[in-house]
């Protein structure tokens, strides 16, 4: 991770496995928008509608993971970036991405988008599709402050944390061509210069 100015460049792989970690509210599908192609973004909203032709239907969860870990698979084994939009914020989400990864041989980025919670529930709240509140988010505060801890060990090549709405809006992806080593204890990658309670949601 470099900053460059009030520019923050983080440098991935040109293939990938990439998981944004966030509350509901962070801002993981705009981010996923801005940076990477359409067609490399799974986003577990997107799976329930196809799975309930709901994207609120909770109760379409399981069966819409399970048609994105296919997916994810399936783009995995021909060498395609692949972008995970989901919360993400409970360890066994991120357990059964990565062993998926792990399968193929590919190199996995995870990065979390720390927002405050404050500005989380506002976004929540102003979305009149959301059949949840500030109840929910704060719930998922609890699981991203474990996350931020547990993350170091998980088995991730690279870890990013985005620290707030300026640096987030200000950040630029790099992909380069060289590999990226596998650090058992990543947390230099993490601050340098920089400052779904259910993954379903």
């Amino acid at each position: 991770m470099k900053t460059r100015g009030q520019e923050t460049i983080l440098k991935l792989p040109k293939f990938c496995l990439v998981t944004l970690i966030g509350v509901t509210g962070s801002g993981k599908t705009t981010f996923a928008r801005k940076h990477f192609h359409p067609l490399e973004i799974l986003t577990s909203d997107s799976f329930r509608a196809v799975v309930s032709n709901d994207e609120n239907s909770m109760e379409a969860s399981q069966d819409a993971f399970e048609v994105l870990h296919l997916i994810l698979q399936k783009r995995l084994s021909r060498n395609l970036l692949t972008v995970i939009d989901a919360t993400s914020i409970q360890s066994f989400a991120r357990r059964k991405i990565l062993d998926i990864a792990g399968e193929i041989g590919a190199p996995t980025v995870a990065i979390i988008l720390n927002v405050p919670e404050k500005t989380c529930i506002e976004r929540t709240l102003q979305r009149t599709d959301r059949p949840f509140g500030a109840k929910v988010v704060r719930e998922h505060f609890e699981f991203l402050r474990q996350t931020l801890t547990s993350i170091y060990t998980e088995g991730f090549d690279l870890v990013y944390i985005l620290e707030g709405v300026e640096i987030i809006s200000n950040t630029r992806l790099d992909f380069v061509d060289e590999p990226i080593e596998h650090q058992g204890d990543v947390r230099r990658e993490l601050r340098g210069d920089i400052k779904e309670i259910d993954t379903r949601y």
